[in-house]
């Protein structure tokens, strides 16, 4: 099993899942997913510049113990790799914007700017609004759970969500555009690599939609992401 929602700290906090300060997110320090100094890699590697820019509460929720029906979830996390089709500003400014209805509030756990910046928006005990109608087909069969009787079944409840901002020449609807960095790539293979999240839980938003419409994150080399992710010798084991 990952590391259960229980097992998180708000953001000022302990909070299993990431590295110990120093080698993760200031806020975020660590005890479940790779601890500092835990391997030489992660303990000399310099970690990306880290920004915290909380949402607005709005915009995120509790993961919840149990669904609609009163069943008891037990889903291990996942990651879900989004883009902005925007500038990392316009997306924190959406994401610090009140919004009072279901329908318009949205949210990423972590963003990574084009320089490669990581910027933390949810923390990660939280349910950040990631994806709307979705599925995780995975080894364990189909998982998605419903929190509202209003809204359609999400992999939210049990999804770490992480945005790559997106090249100027794709903010709009092509299917394809000019890639991320390499200060991207790097950043998020070192955000991954805090983590205990297996290789094959970690997804995109095109794969977990159900409506046929998302197509993020676009022009993604996932080839050469997981091998940077390979690198950390605190992934031995979770290459599966």
């Amino acid at each position: 099993m990952q590391p259960g929602p229980t097992d998180f700290a708000a953001p000022g906090f302990a909070a299993p899942g990431f590295a110990a300060p120093g080698s993760a997110a200031p806020g975020f320090a660590a005890a479940g997913f790779a601890g500092a100094g835990a391997n030489s890699l992660l303990a000399q590697a310099a970690p990306p510049r880290q920004v915290t820019a909380l949402a607005d509460p709005s915009n995120y929720g509790d993961r919840f113990a149990t669904d609609v029906n009163g069943r008891v979830l037990q889903n291990d996390f996942i990651a879900v790799l989004h883009e902005t089709v925007g500038s990392a500003q316009s997306a924190l400014n959406l994401f610090r914007t009140y919004h009072p209805r279901d329908q318009d509030q949205v949210s990423y756990h972590s963003l990574i700017g084009r320089d490669g910046t990581v910027y933390y928006i949810v923390p990660p005990e939280k349910r950040a609004f990631g994806a709307g109608n979705s599925v995780f087909n995975g080894p364990n069969g189909p998982e998605t759970v419903r929190t509202n009787p209003a809204l359609s079944p999400s992999v939210n409840n049990f999804a770490y969500h992480v945005s790559l901002e997106t090249p100027g020449d794709g903010f709009n609807n092509r299917r394809s555009h000019s890639g991320y960095t390499q200060a991207q790539y790097a950043s998020l293979a070192w955000l991954l690599a805090q983590t205990t999240i297996p290789d094959s839980r970690i997804t995109t938003h095109q794969a977990v939609d159900r409506s046929g419409s998302r197509l993020d994150p676009r022009s993604f080399n996932g080839q050469g992401m997981f091998s940077l992710l390979r690198q950390y010798p605190t992934r031995s084991g979770l290459s599966r």
